[in-house]
């Protein structure tokens, strides 16, 4: 099987899903990368280094350049005829351009998958992470996005040929603005470790006095819970989830948030998670490694004491 991986990067960097989603390609056959943006040959020349990767594809345009799901879709159909399978991670971006392509390939998406047991069988998790099902398609291609998290980065070592190939406009949709919010802490979907608040904070300010030291002490990401998105505590980047972003760091601290299924869906597969909260009964103590029940008010500025 030939498959074709859609590269995830900032226009810059190459992220780690891109290697994780390689992983999982290579069980199914020889593996493409196609990188799509304006700008981006260092994003090629990174992915030309994944191990076991044969080929990269460059293709650049404007509307690339956002990943607009109508130009990534033009660039990908004509592509598709020369491959068995396109998979790209279950980032928003695949998430927003993946269903775009398999209808017009009129093929049946399969999404955010967990382990690849075949050439056409696929285990996915279902019902927030409580269950697992097996999905086997008798699609001809095949339309994928894979759950980065469940999948080892692939190495570095490679040494693939690139080839630019034509970008595509973005029919009768216009890129008009983006809101980013610009922080100097690691990626929320690649931190090793991860501060995440719950609506337990109360209020936007509590919420930054609390979690921003504690995360600049321990080098972390900001997270949150979908409550504490939603009350206007954090902004949208931050929100941990079922519908936020899946994350798998090595240490997960959970302040204020009581472990709604939304949220466990997101963080339970973290190495390490530490929970602190007041109400003992809290569903997060079901998940956590380590459980503090008491007052985060009390409880984190003795953390920060205590990390010097």
């Amino acid at each position: 099987m030939a498959v074709l991986v859609i590269a995830d990067h900032d226009g810059v960097n190459l992220r780690d899903t891109t290697n994780k989603t390689v992983t999982a390609a290579a069980k199914l056959g020889e593996v493409d990368i196609l990188v799509v943006g304006q700008g981006a040959k260092a994003v090629a020349d990174a992915a030309a280094a994944i191990a076991g990767v044969r080929k990269v594809l460059l293709a650049e345009s404007a509307e690339l350049a956002k990943t607009l799901a109508e130009a990534v879709e033009a660039v990908v159909v004509p592509l598709a005829a020369g491959y068995d399978a396109v998979l790209a991670p279950a980032t928003m971006d695949g998430k927003n351009y993946m269903p775009r392509i398999a209808a017009r390939l009129d093929v049946a998406p399969i999404s955010d998958i967990i382990e690849v047991v075949s050439a056409d069988t696929f285990v996915r998790p279902i019902y927030a992470g409580n269950a697992l099902e097996t999905v086997q398609s008798s699609d001809g291609k095949k339309v994928i996005t894979v759950r980065p998290t469940a999948f080892d980065a692939a190495g570095t070592g490679g040494s693939a040929a690139i080839e630019t190939i034509a970008g595509a406009d973005a029919a009768r949709t216009d890129f008009i603005g983006e809101e980013l919010v610009k922080s100097d802490r690691p990626e929320l979907g690649a931190a090793k470790i991860i501060v995440s608040g719950g609506r337990a904070m109360g209020s936007a300010e509590e919420f930054h006095a609390i979690m921003d030291p504690l995360a600049d002490k321990l080098g972390a990401a900001v997270g949150a819970s979908r409550a504490a998105v939603d009350a206007g505590y954090a902004p949208n980047d931050y929100q941990v989830g079922q519908t936020g972003k899946v994350v798998a760091p090595g240490l997960y601290i959970a302040i204020g948030i009581s472990g709604a299924i939304q949220h466990l869906a997101g963080m339970k597969d973290s190495k390490v998670i530490v929970a602190i909260n007041k109400d003992a009964d809290a569903p997060i103590f079901q998940v956590a490694d380590y459980g503090i029940v008491g007052d985060y008010k009390t409880v984190v500025p003795e953390l920060m004491t205590a990390l010097g």
